[in-house]
């Protein structure tokens, strides 16, 4: 069952004001990855780590002068078919949330 839109909002809220974009179904992961040069792939969730060390972390690393060419998001119960197929590219790396992959061609 997938978390209630009204209690993530604020999670989902907390990476796109800083440009992170949305990816909600698998063809959005699709088409994200399909970009030219890097992506970095962020699995959000509502867990503590996520809220304590993943995203203020995602936040700092998106103030840097080195950045890859997209950054975008699914959110782990929620997003789940999108989640799915993002995490299918990140073997052998098991699946956990939150999670972050740069990929480049469609690989880790």
């Amino acid at each position: 069952m997938a978390y209630s839109e009204l209690m993530i909002r604020p999670f989902r809220e907390e990476l796109t004001r800083y440009g992170v974009e949305e990816t909600r179904t698998p063809e959005d992961v699709e088409a994200a990855l399909a970009t030219y040069g890097t992506v970095m792939v962020v699995v959000n969730s509502v867990c503590g780590c996520a809220a304590g060390k993943a995203r203020p972390g995602i936040a700092k690393a998106l103030q840097s002068s080195k950045l890859p060419s997209k950054v975008v998001t699914v959110f782990a119960g929620a997003d789940i078919e999108a989640t799915e197929r993002a995490r299918s590219y990140f073997a052998p790396f098991p699946p956990s949330s939150p999670q972050i992959a740069i990929m480049k061609d469609k690989k880790v």
